[in-house]
């Protein structure tokens, strides 16, 4: 499938109107709210008393006057000038693990919805068994470790709680004053070298063997000593490629007195085939909105939920959910603990979503979700290396999950590369791909994690816009460095994203900003 006949046509829907803070009319409404009724009025009196003086408005906010039917199609035409993984194949945002999530768990996590967090924990035992279980029957078995908390909320939070467990341990024994470095490797996520840094400590990066694609034993052997508080790696690292040696190096830092972490944000193609004890490491941590087929959100819908062994629970945030033989309860008596890392006690809804679908395919289910990821990376694989302008960097034949190819080749010989060929595979209906790949060791890069959630007819799609791409920037090369051509917008400029100025990340900012900038004069709501 590689002629032009065979690609999708698509067009996103373009509506040219202003954002929702600039429409509407005055006197419009979605609803009308019923005056209150007299008898009511003397028995409550004026309502804004329940709320502090401290917190009220001064003035009312200025939002927006619409009816109901003008929301719906503001936003459902919003909808239709995206690209999202219900709409296309995400096979290109590597290391995400974009899968389908099942409207099922949608309808289940909408059960809860009336709950609050700040409950009393006997009306909360039903949230509270299902979260205590997730840990005990699946959480546990699938990575070893034996207690859990969902309090961080994504990958990099729970790197973070990670240090700040690795640094209460050496604390309590007296050695963090001298134990204040932490190993990674350059390819594990970058979170893995950042977390440490902001939790204190001084980060110490090993660079790939050109042959193997990972860092040496002798390196790891030359990077530990009595500084060494701790060891945080992804395995399989950011290019898809497992190092085989991970045994021996929780050895060697154990040998001379550091804890280990596993990053398995992505865990996706080693469900059932290997796990955190197996390399005894001492502590890991899943991103459920990953591996576990809970939705991907900005800023919302995370969990990087935090695994450890038995000696090390005791400094997992609070609350921990625990259980003793009769009720659930959450475990705030916890001295050692590092204390709270967000609020109450994890996101819920993300936990449920993940329980479901886990009971839903069972532990050979789980195995098969890690064969058919490792099935199709292979397919894919086979398909991308006989395009003309990809190559895949190192030795390793076989990568687990995903692969981190370069388009350098692509570049040198057509000036091409892989932001080009990013903007132009949107005009092919594609969802374009992550092109986050810090650090840049792998010239013009691009990482595609064709999970178990895609078909062979998917991949098949997916490499075919890949070609025609390719072959275009050879061919035709203007057409793809002025791309994106079908898209509701065409080419960002990159450097006002680089620009603080340009900013507003509030209605009341954009307002400002403009204000000030002369374009308009208005007062800021």
């Amino acid at each position: 499938m590689s002629s032009w006949s065979e690609l999708k046509r698509y067009h996103a829907a373009e509506w040219h109107e202003p954002i929702i803070m600039e429409m509407g009319r005055v006197g419009e409404r979605g609803i009308i709210i019923p005056e209150v009724e007299e008898e009511i009025k003397r028995s409550i009196g004026p309502p804004n008393h329940f709320v502090p003086a401290t917190m009220r408005r001064r003035v009312p906010p200025k939002l927006p006057q619409l009816a109901q039917p003008q929301v719906l199609r503001h936003y459902l035409r919003l909808s239709q000038q995206t690209l999202g993984m219900e709409e296309t194949i995400d096979i290109g945002l590597g290391t995400c693990t974009m899968k389908y999530s099942p409207k099922v768990n949608e309808e289940f996590v909408r059960q809860t919805a009336h709950l609050h967090p700040l409950q009393d924990e006997a009306t909360l035992q039903g949230v509270l068994e299902i979260m205590y279980k997730f840990g005990k029957l699946f959480l546990k078995e699938i990575s070893g470790m034996d207690e859990f908390s969902y309090q961080p909320g994504g990958g990099s939070e729970a790197v973070f709680t990670n240090a700040l467990i690795i640094g209460e341990y050496h604390e309590m024994n007296g050695e963090l004053a001298e134990r204040n470095e932490i190993i990674t490797t350059a390819f594990s996520h970058p979170c893995d070298s950042a977390a440490p840094a902001t939790a204190g400590f001084k980060v110490v990066t090993l660079y790939p063997d050109p042959n193997t694609g990972y860092p040496t034993l002798d390196a790891l052997k030359a990077a530990v000593s009595k500084h060494t508080a701790g060891l945080m790696v992804t395995n399989p690292e950011d290019t898809g490629i497992f190092n085989p040696e991970i045994a021996e190096w929780t050895r060697i830092v154990h040998e001379v007195g550091g804890l280990c972490a596993y990053d398995q944000a992505n865990a996706n193609a080693i469900l059932g085939v290997t796990s955190a004890r197996d390399a005894d490491f001492d502590m890991c941590f899943f991103n459920l909105h990953k591996t576990f087929s809970s939705p991907h959100g900005g800023e919302g819908p995370g969990c990087g939920a935090i695994g450890v062994k038995e000696e090390l629970a005791s400094f997992l945030p609070v609350p921990v959910v625990t259980f003793d033989g009769t009720k659930y309860h959450l475990d705030y008596n916890r001295p050692s603990s590092v204390g709270k890392i967000r609020e109450f006690y994890g996101n819920v809804p993300v936990v449920l979503r993940a329980y479901a679908w886990a009971m839903s395919m069972g532990s050979d289910g789980l195995r098969e979700v890690a064969e058919i990821s490792a099935l199709n990376n292979s397919y894919l694989d086979k398909k991308l290396l006989t395009i003309q302008g990809v190559t895949k960097p190192y030795g390793v034949k076989r990568r687990v999950d995903q692969v981190r190819y370069s388009l350098e080749r692509l570049k040198s010989d057509t000036g091409i590369g892989t932001h080009d060929v990013n903007r132009r595979i949107v005009d092919f209906g594609l969802q374009s791909y992550f092109t986050s790949h810090a650090p840049l060791l792998v010239p013009e890069p691009f990482t595609p994690e064709p999970c178990e959630t895609y078909s062979k007819a998917d991949i098949d799609y997916w490499s075919s816009v890949i070609r025609k791409v390719c072959e275009e920037a050879y061919e035709n090369p203007e057409i793809v460095r002025t791309a994106p051509h079908n898209s509701t917008i065409s080419q960002i400029h990159e450097t006002h994203l680089d620009d603080p100025a340009r900013w507003a990340m509030t209605w009341r900012a954009y307002v400002r900003k403009r204000t000030e900038s002369g374009k308009i004069k208005v007062n800021p709501p």
